[in-house]
């Protein structure tokens, strides 16, 4: 399990919120800059290369950025003009490329001109602004469910202990179409009660009745408030998979990898700013 090796690499979920926190310097910006320095600090040295898993390539499969240098998609409108004026110069890597085709197979489908979108490049030019560590995205198979999210994060685990950063960009609770500006800095009774439920399964002490609960979040209550579109809680299911490490076998108990969470905020009623980390 990668998570118990304190010379492996953390895994990080980043609860990324509004495109705002691109321009913006906030305490959740700052954590994640903490966050980085806790990295650094823990492993001794900078990743060789990060594999970035964002809500905002959300697919009709599972497909992987291969370009040498892919450009900036700004895939968000009506924001201030210094957010379009922001770049991310940073090249992928073929060597990890390679890697995660070894790792998933026919799964995996390669994706030309695919450069990097806000939910990629939004905490990478906090958490590693000088834009020296490449960075390959993977997306989010959006026709598949949960299990198969976990399950592919955990084909991935082997990358930690390879000096890879897998970073899972999204939101616990991201539901646009509710947004209230009245509650600006607080969330909705029911969203707070499916974040609440979330962690409190992330802690659970038995691995096997953590990911059961979890693999179920629709059942949760507030789920369909908290993530009517499971795109931003999505990666967290990848992260997971990747912190755990080996699959669950029937009878055999497995403690939950060891979370520590940050930023635990909400946003306008319906967005979270929660981010978490494994092994950190």
């Amino acid at each position: 399990m990668c998570y118990m090796n304190n010379n492996k690499f953390p895994i990080l979920f980043i609860g990324h919120g509004s495109p705002m926190n691109l321009i913006e310097k906030n305490p959740w910006t700052e954590n994640w800059k903490l966050m980085t320095q806790l990295v650094l600090e823990k492993t001794g040295r900078k990743p060789k290369a990060i594999l970035m898993l964002s809500a905002h390539w959300y697919t009709r499969g599972t497909f992987l950025q291969v370009d040498e240098q892919p450009g900036m998609i700004f895939d968000m409108y009506g924001f201030p003009k210094p957010i379009y004026e922001l770049d991310y110069p940073v090249k992928t890597s073929a060597t990890l490329i390679h890697r995660v085709q070894e790792l998933l197979g026919a799964e995996v489908t390669l994706q030309a001109n695919r450069g990097y979108d806000h939910g990629a490049y939004a905490p990478l030019l906090k958490m590693f602004p000088e834009a020296d560590i490449p960075v390959v995205q993977l997306s989010i198979n959006g026709v598949q469910d949960a299990k198969y999210w976990f399950e592919t994060g955990q084909k991935l685990a082997p990358l930690c202990e390879e000096d890879i950063l897998i970073i899972g960009s999204g939101d616990i609770v991201h539901n646009l179409r509710t947004l209230n500006p009245h509650m600006m800095n607080d969330g909705t009774v029911a969203v707070k009660a499916f974040e609440k439920r979330i962690l409190e399964l992330l802690h659970t002490t038995d691995a096997a009745d953590g990911i059961k609960g979890l693999l179920n979040w629709r059942a949760i209550e507030g789920a369909m408030d908290a993530a009517e579109s499971p795109d931003h809680l999505a990666p967290l299911f990848y992260c997971l998979g990747a912190a755990l490490g080996i699959g669950l076998e029937e009878g055999k108990s497995l403690k939950m990898p060891s979370v520590n969470v940050w930023n635990g905020d909400f946003v306008m009623g319906s967005l979270s700013m929660t981010s978490l980390a494994w092994g950190l």
